[in-house]
């Protein structure tokens, strides 16, 4: 073949195949990507493709997007039972018309009080956490985390001192009975809880049945109507004729005999009482503490490791953008 003469096969045009065409990313997907990339949004999808197929060291998107959203829903659960127990709280204090103290006055001392605080602590910190870990948002799960030590540290501090004062306190019981007895008809809350324990453990008074001589109105010495009566909670058969209850079941009761008197009302004191259902409950109050130091651990470790995440997200993202 002489030179200049080409071969008549070089002359075919071969046919083109899959494999021959040059691999090029379409101007739908680059635009897209620009898009995003100028954004900055994290929410958007393919957002995130490329700092994770450029870093394998980077956290798996699906184990990032489990820890975030797991973070989101516990705290939303727990953001709503702060909320309600604040509308509890509100709803208290509005039917005993607390919040009608002017703004010169102290506030009200009022239990219902503690839980509209408690109620807003939770649900602020609850909220921060939900918020920060939906958004990513370091700034608010940095919040969070410092709120959730603050509290565990206020937790153990509160733990430590009743471990090292649990005989004193024990021994406080029967003095904060007094009290409770000397105004109870002066707090409808405080009336309700004696109410309670004298009814969930079948006492009368601090030491004794008698004790209830302190209160100016059960007082033997008394003009009033209730002069050396019992409340209703001391007596033994409280209910009549069904769900009644007969309030006058301990008239009279602390102008009888011993004897007498054990007929219709309890004669053990509460203070004892109250030690050895404490004593007896040890444990279940222990596991209850127990649990919700756990379920704060659990919270304050998603959340590092959502932090960690988003750091690392950030610091890929960073070393993507470096180089150009």
């Amino acid at each position: 073949m002489e030179e200049g003469e080409r071969s008549p096969l070089l002359t075919q045009e071969q046919p083109l195949s899959m494999n021959s065409l040059p691999m090029s990313s379409s101007p739908s997907s680059a635009s897209w990507e620009e898009q995003v990339e100028a954004w900055g949004c994290r929410c958007c999808p393919g957002a995130n493709h490329q700092v994770w197929r450029g870093n394998p060291g980077y956290s798996h998107p699906i184990r990032k997007s489990c820890i975030k959203y797991l973070t989101f829903l516990s705290n939303f659960l727990f953001s709503l039972l702060g909320l309600l127990v604040l509308a509890i709280g509100l709803w208290g204090l509005a039917v005993k018309r607390s919040l009608k103290s002017s703004w010169g006055e102290p506030l009200p001392t009022d239990p219902m009080l503690g839980l509209v605080l408690g109620g807003l602590a939770v649900s602020a910190v609850s909220l921060a956490g939900c918020l920060g870990a939906l958004c990513e948002n370091s700034c608010l799960l940095r919040c969070f985390c410092v709120s959730v030590l603050a509290c565990l540290a206020l937790e153990a501090l509160a733990g430590a001192l009743v471990v090292a004062l649990w005989g004193p306190l024990q021994d406080g019981l029967e003095h904060i009975l007094h009290m409770a007895i000397t105004h109870y008809q002066d707090d409808p809350d405080l009336r309700f809880l004696l109410d309670q324990v004298q009814l969930g453990l079948q006492c009368c008074g601090a030491a004794s049945y008698q004790d209830w001589q302190q209160n100016p109105y059960f007082n033997c010495s008394s003009p009033g109507v209730q002069a050396c009566s019992l409340p209703a909670s001391c007596c033994i058969s409280p209910q009549e004729e069904g769900a009644l209850v007969n309030t006058l079941c301990g008239s009279g009761a602390l102008h009888l005999d011993k004897d007498t008197a054990g007929r219709v009302v309890y004669l053990q004191g509460c203070g004892s009482a109250l030690q050895q259902w404490l004593q007896d409950n040890m444990q279940a109050v222990g596991s209850c503490i127990t649990t919700v130091v756990v379920i704060q651990g659990a919270e304050l470790l998603l959340a590092t490791w959502l932090l960690w995440a988003i750091a690392a997200q950030k610091a890929a993202e960073d070393a993507e953008a470096g180089p150009l």
